[in-house]
């Protein structure tokens, strides 16, 4: 059901004259305590009914014994429930320049006049005209952004030459060469923002929440093998954040001991030790077409909409498809496609039901708000729609500073600052909301949605406690359930509008719709996984630092009973070095002079579970035991 202008209801007989003055005196027509009437309900069909006997006696029966509880709670029911029968909301008058003037207000003379010289160019055929040319532009655009560079040559923000842990396999053999190789790479724009959201162990230091970018400190400039190559060409300066950039690098394999550096608003870290896998950039560039034309494709995009809703005009349920059409194809061509180039046929396969569920959105909010802004006031409606969608819509953006990844409690709890934030954004979730409701109970449809949000709140309850499922809020989601809510002719309701159609989708396109349930793994990403620790038997107690690192070894506790491990994986200096049942590893082959970092983990089939923390052994001879938990 939807918010209406014709529904009545019979005028209903009241047990009061007012909240205060119960009529007649129920101590004169009995023994009893104040026993207060009840008021006659109407039935849906306009025919009056008298509530069922066991309800009147529970009531009387309450009034006769809580006469206070019940009156509080009669007001507050009569409250909520707000007129009856329903009525409108009076739309909202202009109040551009609203300003007096010999005793009148000249506000509604700018809106008019204004529409009054605009009417001209609000003919049919330059709104087609205006199509064809901005799908061309488009198309012009997204083939210039994309499609001109050798698909091989994307890569994402986060691409590496070496995987984490033992993603590369035993010394690395997955992950070769290792050297005498170059590639050709094109970067997008705003890779200085994309931070590790789990913990990376490199040596013995633990890095998130920042770009990982190992070394460069020397004087050629050598990365660590898996550090974000964007990142690094950016701290290089090599491309730009904001327009991204073409490079090319050269692996150079071994190289010992990478230098911390901190230039172009980025701090890497420093490894003091050797790793098989490291790069250099070249200072040619190897394509013609490098610029990430995304900053131009928005000016574009916010030109074209300024002007449907200033000059075009168009009708009402024409330029909401529109907005829906520019912001979708905006996330997915430039702002945040999900692969580079685009996949545009991922990307129709969520067009098709993202526009379904904006036709909901029309037929539950928009068309109960956007034609009275926009026939009436077209300035007014331009500030308080465009402004919120288009700031929502970039809100890989606008909201990156925010430090909340994802609406689980696991994330929030491992960023600083992210429970605070949670706190912050409640509470003003929660004013908007209460502000909402008390412009939905003036007009006597607030029983109604709160019986449909208590109802989505007993659903999501019960999918909270599925066995082996997490819930998890989506930008989208967040949006189809708010909604609905913002289908009154307020100010705060475009406001809201804007809002949440950007959200939605910039949710949708950028990341599709995912389940609103997902299993602890589909959360995890990189993170540990909870698995059982091995121990080394190794400390620094019994190692004996007197001995030449040619005859040491190193020893760990054997595998544990029924639980289904059956190995150990070895990682030296983040590098896989053993895979096997024994329970040793001898330091002949390692390099003296520089320090050596051990981590360890239990095997099933090959498959590692999570590796402890570094043992570290200094080149003094000093071992250092691992910290608990893994890594």
């Amino acid at each position: 059901m939807e918010p209406s202008s014709s529904s009545s209801t019979l005028n209903r007989p009241s047990a009061y004259d007012s909240l205060d003055n119960p009529v007649g005196d129920p101590d004169k027509r009995s023994g009893h305590a104040h026993v207060f009437e009840l008021e006659l309900e109407a039935a849906p069909g306009n025919e009056s009914y008298l509530p069922d006997s066991r309800t009147v006696c529970f009531r009387q029966r309450l009034a006769s014994t809580y006469p206070g509880f019940y009156k509080n709670a009669f007001r507050f029911a009569s409250y909520v429930k707000g007129p009856s029968p329903k009525v409108d909301l009076p739309e909202p008058s202009p109040w551009l320049l609203r300003f007096p003037f010999r005793g009148q207000v000249h506000g509604h003379l700018v809106e008019s006049q204004f529409i009054r010289l605009t009417r001209p160019l609000t003919a049919p055929w330059l709104l087609l005209l205006l199509g064809a040319a901005y799908i061309v532009g488009l198309a012009f655009f997204s083939r210039t952004q994309s499609f001109l560079v050798p698909a091989e040559s994307f890569i994402t923000c986060t691409s590496t030459y070496w995987a984490a842990n033992d993603g590369c396999g035993l010394d690395g053999q997955q992950c070769g060469p290792f050297e005498n190789s170059t590639f050709d790479f094109r970067c997008p724009a705003q890779c200085a923002s994309v931070d590790l959201q789990n913990p990376r162990t490199v040596g013995n230091e633990q890095v998130d929440f920042r770009p990982l970018i190992v070394g460069g400190g020397d004087d050629n400039f050598t990365y660590r093998g898996d550090s974000f190559i964007c990142a690094a060409a950016l701290q290089a300066g090599l491309i730009s954040n904001s327009r991204g950039g073409c490079g090319t690098l050269s692996l150079v394999g071994n190289f010992t001991n990478f230098l911390p550096r901190t230039a172009n608003g980025l701090t890497s870290i420093g490894f003091p030790t050797v790793f098989p896998l490291s790069f250099r950039f070249s200072d040619t560039s190897p394509f013609a077409h490098c610029t990430d034309l995304r900053n131009e494709a928005l000016v574009l995009n916010v030109l074209v909409t300024v002007l449907l809703f200033l000059i075009l005009r168009p009708k009402p349920i024409v330029l909401f498809w529109c907005l829906v059409c520019i912001g979708f194809w905006h996330v997915t061509l430039f702002s945040q496609p999900r692969s580079n180039p685009p996949d545009l046929a991922d990307a129709f396969g969520t067009f098709l039901p993202a526009l379904f569920i904006c036709y909901a959105f029309w037929r539950l909010a928009f068309r109960f708000v956007m034609p009275v802004f926009v026939t009436k006031m077209p300035i007014e409606a331009m500030v308080l729609y465009l402004g919120p969608y288009w700031v929502f819509v970039l809100t890989n953006l606008t909201t990156d500073k925010i430090p909340i990844d994802r609406l689980t409690a696991a994330d929030i709890k491992a960023q600083p600052g992210g429970i605070t934030a949670l706190i912050i954004i409640v509470i003003i979730v929660s004013f908007l909301a209460v502000n909402q409701a008390r412009v939905i109970r003036k007009t006597g449809w607030l029983p109604y949605y709160l019986g449909w949000y208590i109802l989505g709140g007993l659903v999501v309850l019960v999918l909270a406690l599925l066995p082996t499922l997490h819930i998890r809020i989506h930008h989208y989601i967040i949006a189809m359930v708010l909604m609905p809510g913002t289908a009154f002719p307020t100010r705060l309701s475009a406001l809201f509008q804007g809002i949440l159609l950007g959200m939605f989708l910039s949710g949708a396109a950028a990341y599709g719709f995912d389940s609103i349930l997902q299993t602890a793994a589909q959360l995890r990403r990189d993170a540990a996984i909870g698995t059982d620790l091995p121990d080394f038997l190794t400390n620094a107690t019994s190692y004996n630092a007197t001995l030449p690192w040619q005859n040491q070894t190193i020893f760990w506790s054997s595998l544990p009973r029924d639980e289904g491990w059956d190995g150990f994986a070895l990682l030296v200096d983040d590098v896989e070095r053993y895979v096997g049942t024994a329970l040793n590893y001898s330091l002949a082959a390692l390099e003296t002079g520089i320090p050596h970092f051990f981590r360890l983990a239990f095997t099933s089939d090959g498959v590692a579970g999570d590796f402890t923390k570094a043992a570290t052994l200094w080149p003094n001879g000093t071992w250092v035991d691992p910290s608990p938990g893994p890594s």
